[in-house]
């Protein structure tokens, strides 16, 4: 049996396996918990916490408050010494836990994407947060923190070997080149969020409700328990999104494709093109005249959700092409609406439904004053599915569903009955054909 001995670097050696440590900063990440559990004990019974901390004397204060940092303190360096991870030739382990161990096996072959974040006081500290993306994991494991230098490594180093770089090659191949697709201004990015309903619509709520509550209740808590989540809500809609998706800048590598973002917190994810289940191309109605769009996606196994936050329609669809290679977008004249009859069973808001099949995809759109076009490549779709109600049945209309393997489902609706009988068993056809000739969902080619 090999021995487990300290190296010179601080690595661990077990065996033929070397075994890293976090950076040193990463004990302050959980010295908070102490603290924590005191301020919830506190919360919950704040009278009683009152009364306690009354009968006190100052040295017993001092004391408590000398033993809770202390104890923070051990608390966080203990985390941070009993976490190693390592990479072999098949897998990422990672170790952690001081007294029920807990091991993770991250195999290499299942890895889509290797995220590296950088929080404001990471940034302060020169450390960032490396996440990966694993098939069939329902979150994301993370390596918390690295020094900035060692993530961007150990992320090149895991990519090149999930490619199928040996071992000895898979450091030297470094970082693969990426080439720029989209760059996001700031300016545009402001105006496009002070044209969306939405953050307005919450901004006079959060002013008109806690106006109301006041002139029927007088009662100041009850107005400001209710309007500042309300402004909140507000300013994550639109503040929160401006700081989020500051300077999103969209590239190509081999990698799959690349996305930087953020203002305070940094955020580098790669979005792998196999894995991407359907495409949404958002359009809110004040958006139409200037002819932006938003892109968001469905991708199996991964919280990555936008891929362009606002962008003209030429060049969101440029990059759509790269994430659906073979596929377009049908433009609004190619979509199919519903028939007239179908009125009866949504009202005004029929119009807003459209359908289009191309050899690539299945196109389907809906919403009137925000338009929400979905393409689900026919190889992605899992079944198709058609339900009718009763007064849609009454009418001659019914809808089709088609659900894809991120468990979402894609719709078109109030199509008519007989059309919708035959999509169903061509759309059968068309995804069957579509699985057996697509290429395997092995991305991460160099």
């Amino acid at each position: 049996m090999g021995g487990v001995r300290e190296a010179s670097d601080g690595a661990v050696e077990t065996g033929a396996v070397t075994e890293r440590r976090l950076h040193p900063v990463t004990p302050l990440r959980r010295a908070w918990a102490p603290f924590a559990i005191l301020v919830g004990w506190a919360v919950h019974d704040p009278n009683g916490t009152q009364q306690r901390l009354s009968a006190l004397t100052t040295t017993t204060l001092l004391l408590g408050c000398a033993a809770v940092v202390l104890g923070g303190a051990a608390y966080g360096f203990l985390s941070w010494w009993f976490t190693h991870f390592a990479v072999t030739d098949t897998e990422l382990r990672i170790r952690t836990g001081l007294f029920f161990r807990r091991t993770a096996h991250i195999r290499l072959d299942r890895l889509q994407a290797v995220d590296v974040t950088r929080p404001l006081l990471a940034r302060i500290a020169g450390v960032a947060k490396l996440k990966l993306d694993v098939v069939g994991a329902d979150k994301k494991d993370e390596l918390a923190y690295l020094g900035e230098r060692d993530a961007a490594a150990l992320r090149a180093e895991l990519l090149a070997r999930a490619a199928g770089f040996a071992p000895e090659e898979a450091r030297e191949v470094g970082e693969a080149p990426v080439r720029g697709l989209l760059h996001v201004q700031p300016r545009m990015l402001a105006l496009s969020l002070l044209l969306t309903g939405a953050p307005w619509a919450m901004l006079v709520a959060a002013v008109v409700v806690p106006a109301f509550l006041w002139f029927a209740t007088h009662n100041l808590w009850t107005v400001l328990a209710t309007g500042l989540p309300m402004l909140g809500g507000a300013f994550a809609s639109s503040g929160g999104r401006f700081i989020k998706e500051y300077d999103w800048t969209v590239g190509e590598s081999p990698d799959g494709l690349r996305i930087d973002h953020g203002l305070l917190d940094k955020a580098h994810e790669t979005v792998p093109p196999g894995r991407v289940q359907t495409v949404h191309v958002v359009q809110p109605l004040l958006w139409r005249r200037r002819g932006w769009v938003r892109v968001e996606l469905d991708v199996a196994g991964s919280a990555n959700s936008v891929l362009v936050p606002v962008a003209p329609r030429e060049l969101a669809e440029a990059v759509i092409a790269r994430v659906l290679p073979g596929a377009r977008v049908p433009g609004a004249a190619e979509l199919s609406r519903p028939p007239a009859r179908a009125a009866w069973c949504v009202p005004l808001w029929w119009k807003g439904y459209g359908l289009a099949v191309t050899d690539a995809v299945f196109a389907a759109r809906h919403g009137l004053l925000k338009r929400r076009l979905s393409l689900v490549p026919h190889a992605k779709v899992q079944s198709v599915r058609l339900s009718q109600g009763p007064w849609e049945r009454y009418r001659g209309v019914a809808d089709v569903r088609v659900d894809t393997g991120a468990n979402k489902t894609v719709t078109a609706r109030l199509r008519p009955a007989a059309e919708a009988a035959a999509l169903l068993q061509s759309q059968a056809s068309r995804s069957r054909t579509s699985r057996k000739e697509a290429r395997p969902d092995r991305w991460m080619t160099r």
